[in-house]
């Protein structure tokens, strides 16, 4: 089970919360990488705070969920990825997105056109993949069509072999074609914006990502599944509320869920008394 945290506050109060994640036995402890969120300020860097929650943790997994293409290109964003993997002593996970459309997140926030859906899609695969090579070293030059890189020396490489796992964000048809191909999990909020329809929405999805495996040549078993929830949506209200939640989901073959953090004042995020009894209950 996974928790995300918030990166909304200064350390070292941030931090003691990253500690608390770890004390309560989550597997994963996850942070958005955003310039703003749904135009929430301060937001602090995704990767500044994985660094400084891998020197207060010892054992939780560390992750982007989900590194955005939107505004990082994937040299800068491969040197940090395995600088927090060494700090970690080899605990991170790398969640990548193709980034959101939202100008009160970070979509556009670099200037230039606009991108279709077909060249999001596009630039998404091409980042991902020089991302792969970089972090797999020792040395990649690469020219693609939106991205390059030229002689980016990445020895010894990370702590992990050959690279940190990617969890990899998506539901159309191209993007759940990467995920088979890279990911070591598939990320889905299963469209928080319609909860009536979401289980149906993650059936969907879920035979989408089969199909996707099968036609990259994946055994769908290898490639774990994880639903994000709505920060306060259904299934949060109590631990018996979850549990329903989680196993309806499992039926579908979800192997992980994502809760969020409770963050005062806004009601995002389970309480944190109920938050503390469905982590115990999870993770025993």
């Amino acid at each position: 089970m996974s928790v995300v945290m918030w990166p909304t506050e200064s350390w070292p109060a941030a931090g003691e919360r990253w500690r608390r994640a770890e004390e309560m036995g989550f597997e994963t402890a996850w942070v958005y990488d955003h310039v703003a969120w749904r135009g929430s300020t301060p937001w602090f860097d995704a990767y500044a705070t994985l660094a400084a929650a891998a020197v207060v943790t010892e054992r939780i997994r560390l992750g982007t969920l989900v590194t955005s293409a939107n505004f990082r290109h994937p040299v800068p964003t491969a040197h940090a990825a395995r600088t927090v993997d060494d700090i970690s002593g080899g605990r991170l996970t790398l969640g990548i997105g193709a980034g959101g459309i939202a100008r009160t997140s970070d979509a556009g926030i670099l200037g230039g056109p606009e991108w279709s859906p077909r060249e999001r899609a596009e630039r998404f695969a091409e980042w991902t993949d020089l991302l792969d090579r970089l972090l797999r070293g020792p040395e990649t030059t690469f020219e693609g069509v939106h991205y390059s890189a030229r002689e980016v020396v990445t020895a010894p490489g990370c702590v992990q072999r050959p690279r940190p796992p990617f969890a990899i964000a998506a539901t159309g048809p191209r993007g759940m074609r990467l995920a088979a191909r890279q990911g070591a999990l598939w990320v889905t909020t299963g469209r928080w914006q319609e909860p009536a329809a979401m289980y149906e929405t993650v059936r969907t999805e879920i035979a989408g990502l089969e199909e996707a495996c099968a036609a990259e040549g994946r055994d769908p078993a290898e490639l774990r599944r994880m639903l994000l929830t709505e920060p306060a949506g259904p299934g949060l209200e109590s631990p018996a509320a979850f549990e329903d939640l989680a196993g309806r989901y499992a039926e579908l073959g979800i192997t992980d869920i994502a809760v969020h953090w409770p963050r005062p004042g806004t009601g995002d995020g389970p309480d944190l008394t109920a938050l503390a009894e469905i982590a115990r209950r999870r993770t025993g």
